[in-house]
């Protein structure tokens, strides 16, 4: 079937056959510590509102926001408060958390006060999607509440649900998609609830025909819904290339989703709403792929916050041999691990282990000057001057040649015959030029 797409990108080795046939499982913390670091979010840390020794109820506030762009943090077990401490987070830095000592009851906590949805104004919509601590859960982690609140609501006119997942290996997305697309779809008619004027689009690559059925047959009688079939490439779930894909509109660096009248939300993300404005239950689980070709038993599981991922590899297996390189998320804007010890937040997606590590076996060599990192870039940019600007630390040249609109795809590293690193030289220097704005 024909899809939807943008210029550039590239087809990578999909990997997804290991797990997406593979149904969700429920999965309960084995170690009898679960982490819940402060900071799972963009913007300020949560603030802990229990104290060392307090016993906490599954669905508990633990932290509250500390700020309008922050996000509540839950604990996701019964149990007593051991401590708050700086824990190693997923990339590999030190972080305030609290450390909750599992007493394996599960005792829940009330629920988040909600009425029926008609009964509900706008603001009680958001303010319920706020309290319970909702974040993208695509990776980025960007509040929702903020995302959902735009000063303009009118000038909306597309919610987009990304449904595409064209990161390889994962199929989390996939799998909710296929076992519960009845709460994607509800959660979508509760984010129009907020924008009388926007149209619902699920938009999903064309590799996943399943979904794509199930979900056309979902909205025969939704008017303000439609399914998009956006063509299989990568990354064509990367926000500013999903809204060109199904709108047309573009967004560049210097704006956000909605000054082009689009609001942008992950599937998981999506279906936490539904929970939380239906069911009032705050957000402390999520779906996690194990994967890759060091795990035994690859998996998809749904997974409590603060779980460590040690306990999803032994879930899984464990590993048929040691892995040379372990990533949390997928292996093109993954992070790359060195202590599987740290735990399980919202926006984690995925585990993937490798026997082999091809990138640090192969040697960089000079550039050729083929143009295939130019032909691939989603952003329209030259990959190989920039990273040639950003080893020589130019930040004039850098910023002038448009470095700043670099998403960081990975796309041109993927791609270089020569085996440059060139998204990694081109990250250190857009976070370079940016902190130094931000701290002007």
């Amino acid at each position: 079937m024909s899809g939807l797409t943008f210029k550039g990108g590239i087809h990578t080795f999909e990997g997804k056959d290991l797990t997406k046939d593979k149904k969700i499982i429920d999965l309960l913390p084995s170690s009898p510590e679960l982490v819940y670091p402060l900071s799972q979010h963009i913007g300020a840390p949560a603030k802990p509102v229990v104290s060392v020794g307090d016993r906490v109820l599954r669905g508990q506030k633990i932290a509250e926001a500390n700020g309008f762009v922050s996000a509540n943090v839950y604990s996701s077990v019964s149990g007593t408060v051991k401590a708050i401490e700086d824990r190693r987070n997923v990339q590999g830095m030190m972080t305030k958390a609290i450390v909750i000592t599992n007493d394996d009851f599960y005792e829940e906590a009330p629920p988040i006060p909600v009425r029926p949805i008609a009964e509900m104004t706008k603001e009680e919509v958001v303010a319920v999607i706020k309290e319970a601590g909702i974040i993208g859960m695509g990776g980025a982690g960007f509040p929702t509440h903020v995302k959902l609140s735009p000063k303009d609501p009118a000038k909306i006119h597309y919610v987009i649900a990304n449904c595409a997942e064209c990161e390889p290996y994962l199929t989390s997305d996939y799998r909710r998609m296929i076992e519960e697309p009845e709460k994607l779809v509800a959660g979508l008619k509760i984010i129009l609830c907020l924008f009388e004027h926007a149209k619902g689009i699920l938009a999903v690559e064309d590799n996943k025909p399943d979904c794509i059925r199930i979900l056309k047959d979902l909205c025969l009688d939704e008017p303000r819904i439609s399914v998009k079939v956006l063509k299989t490439k990568y990354p064509q779930g990367s926000e500013r290339q999903l809204i060109y894909a199904s709108t047309g509109r573009a967004i560049n660096s210097s704006m956000l989703p909605a000054d082009a009248g689009c609001i942008v939300n992950n599937v998981d993300t999506i279906v936490a709403i539904y929970h939380a404005v239906i069911e009032g239950r705050p957000l402390m689980e999520r779906i996690v792929t194990v994967t890759g070709d060091a795990v035994r038993y690859p998996q998809n599981y749904r997974v409590y916050t603060g779980t460590s991922y040690s306990d999803l590899i032994e879930a899984a297996g464990g590993f048929k041999s040691p892995p040379e390189k372990i990533i949390s998320g997928g292996p093109m804007m993954g992070f790359a691990m060195f202590d599987t010890n740290v735990p399980v937040t919202k926006s984690s997606s995925a585990v993937t282990a490798f026997l082999k590590d091809p990138v640090s076996s192969a040697p960089e060599s000079a550039c050729i000057n083929c143009g295939r990192c130019v032909d691939s870039c989603p952003s329209r940019l030259l990959p190989s001057k920039l990273a040639d600007i950003a080893e020589h630390y130019d930040e004039e040249k850098f910023t002038a040649l448009n470095g700043l609109e670099c998403v960081e795809c990975g796309c041109c590293s993927y791609i270089c015959p020569a085996k440059r690193h060139l998204t990694q030289e081109i990250k250190m220097m857009r976070q370079l030029v940016l902190s130094k704005r931000k701290k002007k």
